[in-house]
């Protein structure tokens, strides 16, 4: 894989290092990949980094390891800078409400902060 970043990504507050801190080491592995993915490929297939439809610009970066599978939630600031917030396993067909309405709320409280 290229190592040509055309994306940058960083997380807010703590809530992405907890979670990953709570995973797998497969897991994890394989949500390092996808984020090289992301920084550094112009098209990222809709599998691994998707819109959330009816949200404020909210994208899911999606990862499956075997029978789990497992959400972060992101947006962009400034065009290239890729944000995550919070994750999850994800245990349902549907994603539910109340985590996206998070990813809502820390885009809001991130967006509040960096342009006072």
């Amino acid at each position: 894989m290229d190592n040509n970043f055309i994306r940058d990504i960083y997380y807010f507050e703590s809530h992405y290092p907890d979670f990953f801190e709570m995973l797998k080491p497969e897991v994890k592995k394989k949500f390092n990949w996808t984020l090289q993915l992301i920084a550094t490929i112009e098209r990222v297939p809709e599998k691994y980094f998707k819109h959330i439809t009816d949200s404020t610009g909210i994208y899911e970066i999606r990862v499956e390891v075997g029978s789990d599978i497992y959400r972060v939630f992101s947006f962009f600031d400034k065009g290239s800078l890729v944000i995550l917030v919070s994750g999850f396993q994800k245990k349902m067909q549907k994603t539910p409400k109340r985590e996206i309405d998070l990813a809502e709320k820390l885009k809001k409280k991130y967006f509040d902060e960096n342009n006072k």
